[in-house]
């Protein structure tokens, strides 16, 4: 299925993609982008010759961790020699980052393809931009005939568009946070029921975390259902070296404990299972999970963008997310290996800004922005709620307001150099510690900041 075909006819096609399917990452949900529902998406499988059928699967879901386990799990397949197909949301650069065999972005000649055949189809049926990405890697994964496909649903799980999965190897929920709320549930139970409705007869599912709110509705769900695994209760092989391993890995963020634990039950799920028996080769998938970064090309997590000034960027953007990256931010400054901290923030308007305000460090210097997106919440209202916040709490303000990222990572950078040449007059012995800059909230903010750094 290929086609001849000059860069700009594929960018034109692309472009259009974009302009007639509007996308939730790019559009938000009250755009029309969101249409969940499994019937289109069957329909479209069903046209595309039911290529869901065709490949063994994970089907991972969960409010945070999700995009980190599928690429640790795809990561240790592709070390042990398998043929691994990722599916993962959102991108950041290239929409095409979405869709991976062992690494590697789907090749522009079959997007191009593709979509050339299938345009009048999607356009007749009405699909969502999800949907036609689904659609797009799972036909790739099933022409390549990979050995496994790690499918990350989009939003919630039971009528999310990769549900079609009818038969998936493992299914893993990661783990359940306050997030979409509108769309899910107000409460964590009642997405916790959304996300395990990706749970199928017979097929194991691991739960990444346990929690007295959630874990009846899991419970109940598996019960004659499915066989059941919270992997904070389990210690799976390998879980003995965990410390050293975590000490290794190229993803650095606290958070990919949690993670870890999660991919390794996962993987001792898979070992026993036909054609995918390479799994229990210890020694490859403690490489493959070591260098994920590395063997994925993955991206936006605790990623250090910069050494000189010290640059640290992350794409994690609801409060349960940003707890534990501000805990681990002031951990750094406490145990002094940083002598100060330089936030530059944007924000989703749809994201739960007053849950967030509590969380934010209180000795950081704030730039705040909003990224190129109809989506953003402006910076100066950010500003605006910051210093009413603080100013309640009789705190001082310590904060900037840029419209663009650009400007915003460019002041950020001023302010660290400022502060290093200030600490290296004052210090009389030792070199005191760098200044540390925090890009992060949204992965708008991230996606604008990283090619600002790839030089």
């Amino acid at each position: 299925m290929e086609l001849n075909f000059s860069e700009a006819e594929y960018l034109k096609l692309v472009q259009d993609i974009f302009r007639r399917f509007p996308s939730v990452q790019k559009d938000g949900f009250t755009s029309g982008a969101y249409k969940p529902g499994l019937e289109r998406m069957q329909a479209f499988d069903r046209a595309l010759g039911n290529p869901s059928r065709a490949f063994r699967s994970v089907h991972i879901a969960g409010t945070n961790g999700k995009g980190s386990v599928a690429n640790m799990l795809a990561s240790a397949g592709k070390a042990c020699s398998l043929k691994v197909g990722l599916f993962t949301s959102p991108h950041i650069l290239d929409f095409r980052e979405r869709m991976r065999i062992g690494g590697a972005m789907i090749p522009k000649e079959y997007v191009f393809a593709f979509l050339s055949e299938w345009m009048n189809w999607i356009i007749a049926h009405e699909l969502s931009f999800f949907e036609i990405t689904t659609g797009l890697a799972f036909k790739w994964f099933a022409d390549e005939q990979v050995d496994l496909a790690v499918i990350e649903t989009g939003l919630g799980g039971r009528l999310d568009s990769t549900n079609i999965l009818e038969r998936p190897n493992l299914t893993v929920i990661t783990s359940i946070g306050l997030d979409h709320c509108d769309l899910l549930g107000s409460t964590r139970a009642r997405i916790a029921a959304e996300k395990a409705g990706i749970f199928k007869l017979g097929v194991p599912a691991v739960v990444g975390e346990s929690d007295p709110e959630t874990d009846p509705v899991f419970n109940e769900k598996a019960w004659m259902f499915c066989p059941l695994t919270y992997a904070d209760h389990a210690r799976p092989a390998l879980w003995h070296r965990h410390a050293a391993i975590l000490r290794e890995m190229d993803l650095h963020a606290k958070v990919q404990e949690k993670n870890l634990r999660t991919v390794l039950c996962a993987l001792e799920c898979l070992r026993g299972q036909p054609g995918l028996q390479v799994l229990g080769d210890e020694a490859a998938v403690l490489d493959g999970i070591i260098h994920t970064a590395r063997n994925m090309d993955f991206h936006g997590r605790w990623e250090r963008l910069s050494a000189q000034p010290y640059v640290i960027a992350d794409i994690g953007h609801n409060a349960q997310a940003l707890e534990q990256n501000f805990a681990q931010l002031q951990a750094l400054l406490k145990d002094g290996q940083f002598s100060s901290l330089i936030i530059v923030y944007g924000v989703m308007a749809d994201k739960d800004l007053d849950a967030i305000l509590p969380l934010m460090p209180e000795d950081a210097t704030y730039i705040f922005t909003a990224p190129d997106t109809p989506r953003a919440l402006r910076e100066e209202v950010i500003l605006e709620r910051y210093k009413a916040y603080r100013e309640a709490q009789e705190k001082p303000v310590r904060a900037y307001a840029f419209t663009a990222v650009r400007q915003a990572v460019q002041m950020a950078i001023h302010l660290s150099k400022t502060l290093s040449e200030q600490l290296n007059r004052s210090a009389s012995a030792e070199k005191p510690a760098p200044p540390l800059i925090y890009i992060g909230g949204s992965t708008f903010v991230v996606a604008e900041a990283l090619p600002l750094f790839r030089s």
